[in-house]
């Protein structure tokens, strides 16, 4: 996959053991994050992702974090809990997404425009600046 190519479709369970689709969001901005728990960027840059959701959260945006890797359940919601992601984090079973996705690098951050097209995968740190020009044409 690469910038300009039409996102696949994929279903994932979230720590909730709710199903994310990623056609039920069609017409809106998706922020994947394939991410790690003991990543240094991972950790530096959460924040910024739980401010953009809490700020356009279901209306204007739908961002998730998967892991690709298998972790445990515990080390999952460990993460979670210690920096409050409200958004969903969902376990790739298999590594099957990040596989169709072409993922071969953590952490790495894939951004859909609202066609579900792909207007961007970044490697590594994510800033809100980088957030802000990507997506502002899509959010209020």
């Amino acid at each position: 996959m690469k910038v300009g190519d039409s996102a696949p479709d994929f279903s994932v369970r979230d720590l909730e053991g709710n199903v994310f689709t990623l056609s039920d969001f069609e017409g809106l901005p998706i922020v994947m994050r394939f991410f790690l728990t003991d990543c240094k960027f991972c950790r530096a840059d959460t924040p910024m992702f739980n401010e953009y959701y809490t700020r356009y959260g279901d209306k204007h945006l739908r961002l998730i974090y998967v892991d690709s890797l298998g972790l445990d359940r515990n080390t999952l919601e460990a993460f979670k809990e210690e920096f409050k992601i409200s958004f969903p984090v969902a376990r790739d079973e298999g590594g099957t997404v990040a596989a169709r996705y072409k993922v071969k690098a953590l952490p790495q951050t894939v951004i859909l425009d609202p066609q579900h097209k792909i207007i961007a995968a970044i490697l590594g740190s994510s800033s809100e600046e980088e957030f802000q020009e990507i997506l502002s044409p899509y959010l209020p």
